[in-house]
């Protein structure tokens, strides 16, 4: 499985593009991403849960780890665009468009899905649709390459399409992507996901007193810091089974779980099977739907998997 960090010194507008279907992949994106399915399919895996962006959704990926399949379509290769941003880019662009378009901003949207998840699928409006498909005319013609004005432009104008959408859950999202200190905080926690440290450290670290840190994690995250990273962990081992052929004890120890029969225990509590009975079962499951063997190929320079350039 491919662990790669988005860097918030790349574009702010990629084009990706998968020939074959990949594996499951573990990506920790550094901004806030919003997507568009041009050809093919997408799954988002959350836990045991799998959720499905099909051609022509828009999608949402917040700050953190998102693991992620790109499934080609009748023979074509996978192809989205994503647009990234920070909360200080968003907060600019915002005020311009207040100030210098007079555009009332308000977010009168609220369910579950934007308050608790790390991601939202929602379809593309016509306006949407158009849009994307000039950006994409526009990437062919290589507009965008080292031209940050041209990517400004565009990035304003895909904001103020969602914003101008009167109930819309990536309207939702985005308006909350505005609290610059949540950031750094989801950040930090992020950062150190896999790392050995207490949460003591990690409360320093997010410059807070225990007591605090407790009290914002929770408010975040919606359960203890310590129960959360060892679900997230778990999960993570969970990909990593099912993906990769690395041993039990391997797959442990990267994901924070150097006594492997500690990691077993804990597996089993949270998914009621071993982690060896996991991996059978989900070989299993993969041979009875006939799914082409999970094999990543190496990106060239003009196709490449879910990563920033």
């Amino acid at each position: 499985m491919n662990n790669t960090n988005l860097s918030t010194q790349q574009p702010m507008i990629v084009k990706y593009v998968q020939p074959y279907r990949n594996n499951v992949q573990s990506y920790n994106l550094t901004r806030h991403g919003i997507g568009y399915v041009l050809r093919g399919k997408k799954y988002i895996h959350y836990g045991d849960v799998r959720h499905e962006v099909n051609r022509g959704d828009l999608f949402y990926l917040n700050i953190g780890h998102h693991y992620i399949e790109d499934i080609p379509e009748d023979g074509n290769p996978f192809e989205q665009i994503m647009f990234y941003y920070t909360p200080d880019m968003l907060s600019r662009i915002l005020t311009n468009l207040n100030m210098n378009y007079k555009l009332n901003i308000t977010n009168d949207h609220s369910c579950e899905k934007c308050r608790d998840n790390s991601h939202v699928i929602y379809p593309a409006w016509s306006t949407v649709r158009n849009f994307f498909s000039t950006i994409n005319q526009y990437i062919k013609e290589d507009i965008f390459s080292n031209d940050q004005t041209a990517e400004q432009l565009k990035i304003t104008e895909l904001i103020y399409l969602i914003l101008t959408q009167p109930d819309c859950c990536i309207k939702g999202k985005l308006l909350m992507n505005l609290d610059t200190q949540s950031e750094n905080f989801e950040q930090t926690v992020q950062r150190h996901l896999f790392d050995n440290i207490s949460i003591d450290d990690l409360a320093r670290k997010c410059n807070k007193s225990l007591t605090s840190f407790k009290k914002e994690f929770k408010k975040r995250y919606h359960e203890p810091p310590h129960r959360w990273l060892i679900r997230q962990r778990l999960m993570h081992s969970r990909l990593l089974l099912i993906s990769t052929n690395k041993s039990i004890s391997e797959i442990g120890n990267e994901c924070s779980f150097p006594n492997t029969s500690h990691y077993i225990k804990l597996f089993k509590k949270e998914y009621g099977l071993t982690p060896a009975s996991y991996r059978n079962r989900s070989e299993k499951s993969r041979n009875t739907e006939n799914r082409p063997a999970m094999v990543s190929p190496t990106p060239s320079a003009v196709h490449a998997t879910f990563v920033e350039p």
